[in-house]
């Protein structure tokens, strides 16, 4: 059976990328300063109150993934990223976080077991 495919929608920190030669050139020679500087974009790319809510919402992912064990696929978007723009308007999504199931349910805010309860519900029509 296909996964169920759950769109996570939300603020989350921005991450920069040299070019595809510098990347390898950076990770084969453990460049530190490359790190730093990634690390120090990534703390100041969020203000504090954001990034635990990223936090809490990434940690909630990681969770859920390993208890679903590739049942649920999930996918997290930036929200100021342009796939996150046209996915909030495909699925008229107006507040973040926001959990999108299967292209059909959605939950937005900050509850995840509400979250997880509709993604029970998919799985468990899924089942029968």
């Amino acid at each position: 059976m296909k996964p169920l495919a759950v769109d996570v929608i939300t603020y989350a920190p921005t991450e920069y990328f040299q070019c595809n030669r510098c990347e390898v050139v950076f990770r084969e020679t453990d460049f530190a300063g490359a790190r730093k500087f990634r690390r120090e974009a990534r703390e100041s790319s969020l203000p504090p109150e954001l990034m635990r809510d990223y936090q809490a919402l990434r940690d909630w992912v990681f969770d859920a993934d390993e208890r679903y064990g590739g049942r649920v696929v999930f996918r997290v978007v930036d929200a100021a990223s342009i796939q996150g723009f046209l996915k909030s308007l495909r699925y008229g999504v107006r507040g973040y976080p926001a959990v999108v199931i299967s292209r059909s349910a959605k939950y937005v805010g900050n509850d995840f077991r509400m979250a997880e309860e509709l993604i029970e519900r998919q799985l468990a029509s899924r089942a029968r």
